[in-house]
């Protein structure tokens, strides 16, 4: 977006653009970071965290991958519809992340067969975010949404458990590990009450785009 130009102004200087980049720059990286917590979690043995925490977490991602893949490669116009680019490859084997690795129903149901072969699954995940829920009371108040879900598990709301369970682990290791425009923006766009679903691009007022797009520009020299 740095080095494209449309009707005379750089891409990344045009705000709703940069609001879209900006939000597929947060949801890459607390995808990655959560994918870095699963992975420690197997390395360090935490099989009870790990218990829920896989299951929730594959469902969101699988379910987030098909909607940044259409968004980045309308972001990147012509170029990103041609194969050469890589990203209409991308687009399509997106939704069989929820095919070979099992359908949402499935995943999310998973999370309730956790909680109901052991209870120290819910312990464990609690434990993993208290220390940012006592710091941020956003994030606060998605962990008691959460703690209400665990504590009467129904299959019905089982997609809604797994959501808010990737999504709280995604903001408190945004807290620890990232900048904090990045965690403050990631929480207040998804936990913020004011977005409509999960359209892309919907960041809080007065986000600084310019810091988080030039975060992840890579420079031509």
């Amino acid at each position: 977006m740095a080095h494209r130009r449309a009707f005379g102004v750089r891409l990344a200087d045009a705000p709703l653009m940069a609001a879209v980049v900006a939000d597929l720059a947060l949801e890459s990286e607390a995808t990655t970071a959560l994918a870095m917590r699963l992975a420690a979690a197997v390395d360090a043995g935490e099989r009870t965290l790990l218990r829920i925490a896989l299951p929730a977490s594959k469902y969101y991602v699988c379910k987030r991958a098909p909607a940044v893949a259409a968004e980045a490669l309308e972001c990147l116009g012509g170029n990103g519809y041609v194969e050469d680019s890589g990203l209409p490859r991308l687009y399509r084997e997106a939704p069989l992340n929820s095919i070979w690795e099992g359908s949402g129903n499935i995943t999310a149901l998973d999370v309730l067969r956790a909680l109901s072969r052991d209870a120290a699954t819910a312990d464990a995940l609690l434990a993993e975010l208290a220390p940012v829920a006592r710091a941020c009371p956003s994030v606060g108040r998605a962990v008691s949404l959460l703690r209400a879900e665990l504590s009467a598990p129904a299959p019905e709301r089982a997609r809604r458990l797994a959501v808010l369970i990737a999504l709280c682990l995604q903001a408190s290791l945004l807290l620890r590990h990232s900048p904090a425009v990045v965690a403050g923006t990631f929480i207040g766009s998804r936990f913020g009450g004011d977005t409509t679903g999960w359209t892309i691009g919907l960041l809080p007022a007065g986000t600084d785009t310019r810091l988080l797009v030039e975060r992840v520009t890579p420079s031509l020299g």
